[in-house]
């Protein structure tokens, strides 16, 4: 070993966990700090998800037929004339839309840094992994790369951006503390 290795300082490593104290330090006021890269991320993502979503709702339109003659299909207790057919097409499609509308506002509103979207939109993640959990681990069911995988994997990488340290402190960045010696 050279004097010169000797002397190299050793980077320093986060350690594995960290003190509550100072994960529940709340983050300060900085209305001028810049989007992270967490907050577009996180944005883009449920972006992609309202694109994935306009895909599935395009496939139910165009094989509606196919899905009305399956014998396993769930759609039950509908009127099967083609007038009926038609209703309930359009009635799952203006549902689909309604839905992807709302996620595509949020991916804006967390595009421009509110926190309740951001809360919002991790709640639906959790919630959606939830589901897709109890559906594997009740019912067996597979979860394939062309179905739940796309979704659960975009699930997973919201909640990673959106959660982390930077994405809240940009989306609280307004918010203005008392000091701790004041507070009490």
């Amino acid at each position: 070993m050279t004097s010169d290795e000797s002397q190299t300082p050793v980077p320093h490593k986060r350690p594995a966990f960290e003190p509550p104290g100072r994960l529940l330090k709340p983050t300060g006021y900085h209305p001028d700090m810049r989007r992270p890269p967490t907050i577009v991320a996180g944005a883009g993502l449920v972006l992609l998800r309202v694109v994935a979503g306009v895909a599935v709702l395009v496939g139910i339109a165009v094989g509606w037929d196919a899905i009305l003659s399956d014998p396993d299909s769930a759609l039950e207790g509908f009127d099967p004339s083609p007038a009926g057919s038609q209703a309930a097409l359009w009635f799952v499609l203006a549902a689909g839309s309604t839905v992807l509308l709302i996620d595509l506002l949020l991916a804006i509103l967390v595009f421009r840094g509110h926190n309740w979207a951001r809360v919002i939109v991790m709640i639906i993640s959790a919630g959606s992994i939830s589901i897709l959990f109890f559906a594997w681990w009740a019912q067996g069911q597979e979860i394939k790369v062309e179905g739940t995988f796309l979704s659960l994997s975009l699930d997973i990488l919201l909640l990673l951006a959106l959660s982390s340290r930077s994405a809240a402190a940009y989306a609280r960045r307004y918010e203005r503390r008392r000091p701790a010696h004041l507070s009490r």
